[in-house]
């Protein structure tokens, strides 16, 4: 962006040597590497922000200078010669499609002269490297040049009824442009119309026919707010770049536009033209400036160093800011409209940051708070998702519609949820379990050859209770038949509960829900004796098992198989375990294996939450690795073989610490279920 230095001092005193304002500059994000003496004026090219449209103009670089050197802005003053007649007298504006242009200003000047620019306004416009053509269009780009605001001016005797239309353009319409090319329009593309045809492609280019002449009396100023999406992709449909374009796609000042119509009439009263009463200023919908809470404390974490609360309200005044205390170091800071880039309070910090200094800035890692992010649940839900993939299982989506003949058949005891409208006779109910949806699925694929069926749906199930409806979110999971594809080496593994329960406890592992437990209960949807209950913190929030055999023929699907449905809506409400980072260990294990003889009806669950309660040294972790009933072991009696892994994180264990510890689970064991010791296991 080219800026002169002397249009810049009618904005504000900037009162340094080039070579230090430069230098400033650079500090503050808007670097000028090149410049050139222009006559007695200095042109500077400075790089901008591609997010800060405000600097695309000489005002939005006053106010940032004005701002690095505490000065205050120059005000300025635009008079008008009026006329009587209102400005929508004389002719109508109308918005017809208010999301790509929210506001659309305009005033008219009668009487213009239009001749050559006088010498001061062709300087300024060749010292943006354009060629001086009248005096009216001169203007349009000195106001653009001096505020980032582009506006455009019609010949309002060219303008039919005259009205203005601010529309979508209409399918086969086209427009010759000001550079002679003829454009072909797109519903998609905005255009400014008359009554009768386009007269201008809205933030792109103006027509020719309603263009400027030697003969224009009176001229109708454009200023608007058009979509930056919209223009941009006008432009690039159309393959033109103007410097109306440039802007309006990076974001104009959408209070701007009022003033700037003003600012042109001003200057146009110059050259003899009279002004209407009043702007016409089309804004259906006024918007609110931007509202941010910005924290000092939040100042201080993301930059490392205490700027002071004095110094944050003070440059954020200077940038144009309103800031309203709320409590002690907070402040709701109201964003100036011409501040498109600011979003959030991380982008207020930056704007101290740029002021205060980086060279100020330590550079050291200062000591952060790390917390670890709460996952949603729908990254959870992704998380069960992969990791049910990982363990073989698709997954499926069923309807939420249940046929009111088969769901009595799981008697889960829910009352169904019936529907007003249905769609069909045999889906005039909101399922109560997904159970049904996963057993139609499997008999789908059994009827065409497929024999391992193993699948999961997450989705609601519905019911009635005394509140109302109740909504809930569950997992169902199903698998029948051979877990492996068939192979000629070797026979396919079946599947079984442990399969499903493994899968479960992986589920429960991955998410952090820990520690949970299996328990015998019983459940109508599944066999006695092959019927377990998920619990966690003492509740229950979910149950597995083999599905009965009644339920089976019901849906013609030949078993085992086994299912289980999962409260996932009641899981995500409780707070899983934290994350705990364990360093890899300095010293090496110590492995026992310990084998027992014990009654049948022992489940493990209950040897396992004893040896969890004792107190023994040393003990990293103990598993399961033998389960045996049948020859040379009495019938009431089961063996059970665990391994224990024990280690010391400090020193290297001896085998007399290990063999206290290992004493202290078997007196345990003996007391609490009467157990037998057998041979001792390996010793490692």
């Amino acid at each position: 962006m080219k800026i002169s230095l002397d249009w810049l001092k009618e904005y504000v005193d900037v009162g340094l040597p080039l070579p230090q304002l430069v230098d400033r500059l650079t500090m503050i994000g808007l670097v000028a590497e090149h410049w050139e003496e222009l006559e007695k004026d200095i042109v500077l090219d400075v790089e901008t922000y591609a997010n800060r449209p405000d600097t695309l103009g000489h005002l939005g670089i006053a106010r940032e200078i004005a701002a690095m050197l505490e000065r205050s802005m120059k005000e300025q003053h635009w008079p008008l010669t009026e006329l009587t007649v209102k400005t929508s007298e004389l002719v109508d504006v109308q918005i017809l499609d208010e999301e790509l242009c929210p506001r659309y200003c305009g005033i008219i000047v009668k009487g213009v002269g239009v001749a050559p620019s006088p010498d001061w306004l062709g300087r300024k416009i060749e010292a943006m490297g354009l060629k001086p053509i009248n005096n009216v269009v001169d203007i349009t780009n000195y106001v653009l040049f001096a505020t980032a605001q582009p506006i455009h001016a019609f010949d309002l005797a060219k303008i039919a009824g005259p009205r203005i239309v601010i529309r979508r353009a209409k399918k086969g319409e086209s427009l010759r442009t000001l550079e002679g090319k003829d454009a072909a329009l797109s519903p998609e593309m905005l255009v400014i119309a008359d009554e009768k045809r386009p007269v201008a492609i809205a933030g792109v280019i103006g027509g020719e026919e309603s263009a400027v002449s030697v003969s224009t009396q009176d001229v109708f100023i454009e200023s608007a707010y058009f979509d930056p999406v919209s223009v941009r992709k006008t432009g690039k449909a159309l393959g033109l770049q103007t410097d109306a374009c440039y802007r309006f796609e990076r974001g104009a000042d959408i209070s701007f536009a009022p003033k700037a119509a003003l600012m042109a009439a001003s200057l146009l009263t110059q050259f003899g033209g009279k002004v209407t009463k009043d702007v016409v200023d089309a804004y259906p919908r006024p918007r609110k400036n931007k509202e941010i809470i910005l924290r000092s404390r939040r100042v201080a974490d993301l930059l490392g160093v205490d700027v002071g609360e004095e110094f944050i309200e003070k440059i954020l005044a200077l940038l144009g800011f309103t800031l309203k205390p709320n409590q002690k170091g907070t402040w709701q800071v109201q964003v100036p409209f011409w501040r498109v880039d600011i979003e959030r309070e991380a982008d207020l910090v930056e704007e101290i940051a740029r002021f205060y200094g980086y060279d100020k800035i330590p550079i050291v890692v200062p000591p952060l708070e790390v917390l670890e992010p709460v996952p949603s649940n729908k990254e959870k839900i992704r998380k069960l998702c992969q990791q049910l993939f990982h363990r073989g299982f698709d997954e499926v989506i069923n309807q939420s519609f249940a046929d009111p003949e088969q769901e009595p058949v799981f008697g889960s005891g829910k009352t169904p949820v019936e529907i007003r409208n249905p769609i069909s006779s045999k889906a005039s109910r909101l399922r109560t379990t997904l159970l049904g949806g996963l057993l139609e699925n499997t008999a789908w694929n059994r009827n065409r050859g497929i024999e391992g069926v193993h699948i999961f749906e997450v989705g609601n199930i519905y019911y009635w209770m005394d509140s109302g409806v109740c909504e809930e979110q569950c997992l169902g999971l199903s698998t029948t038949g051979p877990l492996d594809a068939p192979h000629w080496k070797k026979k396919a593994l079946e599947t079984d509960i442990f399969h499903l329960k493994g899968a479960c406890e992986a589920l429960m592992e991955t998410l952090r829900y820990e520690p949970f437990s299996f328990e015998e209960k019983e459940h109508p949807y599944f066999e006695e004796g092959f019927s377990l209950a998920l619990v966690y913190k003492g509740e229950i929030i979910g149950h597995l098992g083999q599905v009965r055999k009644k339920i089976l023929d019901h849906y013609s699907v030949e078993g085992p198989l086994y299912a289980a449905e999962i409260g996932i809506q009641v899981l995500f409400g409780k707070q899983p375990k934290p994350f705990e980072f364990t360093p890899l260990p300095k010293f090496p294990c110590v492995s026992r294996d310990l084998s027992f003889l014990v009654d049948r009806i022992v489940p493990y669950q209950e040897i396992k939450r004893a040896i969890e309660k004792i107190p023994v040294p040393h003990l990293e972790t103990f598993d399961l690795i033998d389960d045996y009933a049948g020859e040379s072991i009495p019938g009431d009696k089961k063996s059970l073989s665990l391994r224990f892994i024990y280690r010391n994180p400090k020193a290297t264990l001896q085998a007399e610490e290990v063999d206290k510890s290992e004493a202290k689970i078997i007196k345990h064991l003996q007391s609490a279920f009467q157990v037998q010791l057998r041979e001792r296991g390996g010793q490692n």
